[in-house]
């Protein structure tokens, strides 16, 4: 169909109707629910800024254990660090160079600094151990309010139930290998085809919402040491303070891995229809590759 194309109202989120009426190729759709539109673009710009103030703060101390240890002579399982004007990066007892980025790096006036993170990766860019708190924990309360008002609004209007639930046939080894192999040959679906998540998706959506990012959120609290009287079951739960702020450290970087693959896919898929649905809801239904879109 040609870009006169009509656009198309179907109840949204369309994923729950596939096959609707008259829908093809190249028809326009409403796909994402501003609520959804709105919580994804909260969550881009707070994971960022908690990803950059917590990177600040990790430079206070860049080293990470497990259980109940967390001195300075303690044997970290990760360390970033120097030796001289040698950076490194040490993973229990494998040590990898990484002078120039991690460790060692020069700052904005060719000054060589001596910390783990460079400048341009954390807020604020020039160290301060404070600051970085004061940007992590007001974005944390954001992160938190958005997750749990999304949460509950996308229960009440069936959001999860109807586009995130996972059918039984999905799990079968063959689906997941298909759909697997499918990313793998950039093989995406097309025309209302497109409209339902697959089950990769599923998974990592679920994976990120209700893993990941309440992960993240608990093990921070289990960090904070006012908060350990009132909520010392989370000690016992993450094994120790140190041990939260490993798997925090660890659920912060597999959001990084996540955010990666979602804006690969995004770009391969087709990026000013992917951004445009994200942005206004409306999107185009894709066509086979060489045919009319």
């Amino acid at each position: 169909m040609t870009d006169q194309a009509q656009a198309t109202e179907l109840p949204e989120p369309a994923i729950a109707e596939p096959t609707a009426a008259g829908l093809a190729a190249g028809d326009v759709v409403k796909r994402h629910r501003l609520s959804t539109r709105i919580w994804h673009w909260t969550n881009a710009i707070t994971l960022l800024v908690m990803l950059m103030s917590g990177l600040m703060i990790f430079n206070a101390h860049p080293r990470l254990y497990w259980g109940s240890y967390g001195a300075n002579f303690d044997q970290p399982w990760l360390e970033i660090g120097s030796h001289g004007e040698a950076g490194y990066l040490k993973l229990v007892d494998l040590e990898i160079p990484t002078s120039g980025v991690l460790g060692v790096w020069k700052d904005g006036n060719g000054l060589i600094q001596h910390r783990a993170f460079p400048h341009w990766a954390t807020v604020p860019s020039s160290y301060s151990l404070a600051d970085g708190r004061v940007w992590h924990l007001a974005f944390a309360w954001l992160l938190a309010l958005s997750l749990t008002a999304y949460m509950i609004w996308s229960l009440v209007n069936r959001h999860v139930q109807r586009d995130l639930a996972i059918r039984k046939a999905e799990i079968a080894p063959h689906h997941l290998w298909q759909d697997i192999k499918d990313h793998a040959r950039l093989r995406f679906p097309t025309g209302a085809e497109a409209l339902r998540y697959n089950i990769l998706q599923k998974l990592s959506y679920i994976g990120v919402i209700f893993v990941l990012i309440p992960l993240m959120i608990l093990t921070g609290l289990t960090m904070s040491p006012n908060l350990n009287a009132g909520l010392s079951l989370l000690l016992d739960v993450f094994g120790g303070r140190q041990s939260a702020r490993s798997i925090h450290f660890i659920a912060a970087w597999a959001l990084v891995a996540f955010f990666f693959v979602h804006i690969a896919m995004v770009v391969l898929a087709g990026p000013f229809n992917e951004v445009r649905s994200i942005v206004t809801g409306r999107y185009r239904l894709p066509g086979r590759k060489g045919g009319r879109s």
